[in-house]
């Protein structure tokens, strides 16, 4: 398994063409909600002049549902980047002061340093995942606010990982695209986890279908089987063995930063 997992990451190319991601998972108490929904005001300004900055390519917030306290998780924040390398060594945050002054010129050093080192009591950040895009449709969705998404947690072992990414990318993919092409869809993506990644942890991957609207969302249907050759059956079939989906969550896209 060591030397699977050590191939797995020799293979993940570092190039400015690909993306990749942070994803934050947020718990918030229900007495925390107009707190938590100030602290990401302020971070949403903040997070455009990292933009500017070259920090980060973007910045996104979305609500989860179900979004109850028993559910785990009530918000995500996605961070994106172009350099994993920047992404996971906290580079990118070396100037953060200096992008909270740019962003609120008339506000005092003391406050905005009380505002940095407060939105941690308005949230518990639960869950840190790091991420790199390996797959994605052909499409110009810039993502407004109000975008809708299904994030698919899927768990997929190690030895098995090759096998389901080519289910995903030859068969499933060519499905969304349709999918896209006749306005069924906006966007989807596949996910890889960098980090953490083991037997142990939650998750592999990732699979990302974006509507413009819940309408959209809820129309779509897809036949999986539909014009697929004996070969693409068998791969579909092996790639769906090779997986545990754990759970789909649905997210509203409320903030973002370019």
């Amino acid at each position: 398994m060591i030397v699977i997992a050590l191939m797995l990451m020799g293979n993940m190319t570092i190039t400015q063409e690909k993306l990749y991601l942070v994803f934050e998972f947020m718990k918030v108490d229900n007495e925390q909600e107009a707190a938590y929904a100030e602290t990401e005001a302020f971070w949403e300004k903040t997070q455009e002049q990292r933009v500017k900055g070259g920090d980060i390519v973007g910045w996104d917030l979305w609500s989860l549902s179900p979004g109850g306290e028993m559910q785990d998780f009530q918000y995500l924040t996605v961070s994106l980047y172009n350099d994993p390398v920047k992404m996971m060594d906290g580079s990118s945050w070396s100037k953060l002061m200096d992008r909270a002054k740019a962003a609120y010129p008339n506000m005092s050093e003391s406050d905005l340093t009380e505002k940095v080192n407060g939105a941690s009591k308005t949230r518990d950040l639960a869950v840190r995942i790091y991420l790199e895009e390996i797959d994605r449709t052909k499409d110009e969705f810039d993502m407004p606010v109000g975008t809708v998404a299904t994030l698919g947690m899927m768990k997929v072992p190690l030895e098995n990982w090759a096998k389901y990414e080519k289910a995903e990318s030859e068969v499933f993919k060519p499905l969304h695209q349709k999918s896209l092409d006749a306005s069924g869809k906006a966007s989807w993506a596949l996910l890889r986890f960098m980090s953490p990644i083991g037997s142990d942890t939650y998750a592999s991957h990732i699979t990302v279908n974006m509507y413009r609207d819940f309408g959209q969302m809820l129309s779509e249907t897809i036949n999986y089987g539909e014009g697929t050759t004996t070969t693409e059956t068998k791969t579909l079939q092996e790639g769906l063995a090779s997986k545990d989906m754990k759970y789909v969550r649905i997210a509203q896209l409320i903030r973002k930063a370019r």
